[in-house]
């Protein structure tokens, strides 16, 4: 069974999103220490909340991975990728981790 892991980055007042740092560095970062382990992957820059409302996340990333032990291969060398995002943002991350249904 595949699983995904989310990284969620909401907006919230005073804080901020380096877009370019985190295309332009973290995400070849996250390559280099987790690729191999990553079945794909997709990354939602926001834009919206709704018609006419405001996104309420500046971006989602999410990691596939095709089974248990690959997403644990990939935790265990997580530790480059986490201690990053301060470069990028000074918002609290939220984690989902959850079986890929459909």
């Amino acid at each position: 069974m595949s699983l995904s892991l989310q990284v969620i980055y909401p907006v919230a007042e005073g804080t901020t999103f380096d877009y370019d740092y985190y295309f332009g560095t973290h995400l070849p970062l996250v390559g280099n220490a987790i690729g191999e382990h990553i079945e794909s992957s997709l990354v939602t820059k926001g834009i919206a909340g709704g018609p006419g409302v405001p996104a309420g996340f500046y971006l989602i990333a999410t990691l596939v991975f095709a089974d248990q032990a690959a997403m644990d291969g990939a935790m265990s060398k997580m530790g480059v990728a986490v201690g990053d995002i301060p470069n990028f943002t000074n918002t609290e991350p939220a984690i989902l981790i959850g079986e890929v249904a459909a």
